[in-house]
């Protein structure tokens, strides 16, 4: 199990860029994909990007493709979005999460959780 948190999140402009973090605790950080997932008010949580376990794959919503960049630091125990263009629909909170393997997209099939960040984007 590995405890997470979010940080980073914020009011923004469209066409604005954020930058959000997530810092794991333990010594184990290496051995989880991570993902972000986002879960705008009365919709269901759903999948941003994701990465595995030595950075070298990552995925996309399509949604996000092309504005959104996840990339991980194993020294430091943090994962993070850049999220750049940024659109009134993307206002959610914004969830990481880990699992020891890279793929699904389902958020069921993610163990362990932040407690999220707001994102909000103005128009």
């Amino acid at each position: 199990q590995v405890q997470l948190v979010e940080s980073g999140g914020g009011l923004v402009q469209a066409g604005g860029s954020l930058r959000l973090s997530c810092t794991a605790s333990g010594r184990t950080f290496s051995r989880y994909a991570m993902g972000w997932f986002r879960q705008a008010p009365g919709k269901e949580r759903e999948f941003v990007a994701a990465i595995s376990r030595a950075g070298d794959n990552t995925g996309y919503a399509e949604s996000v493709k092309g504005r959104f960049s996840i990339s991980r630091d194993n020294a430091k125990n943090t994962v993070s979005l850049q999220m750049n263009n940024l659109k009134p629909e993307d206002t959610a909170v914004y969830y990481c999460a880990a699992r020891l393997v890279f793929g699904p997209i389902t958020p069921t099939m993610w163990g362990d959780w932040g407690q999220g960040t707001q994102v909000t984007v103005s128009s």
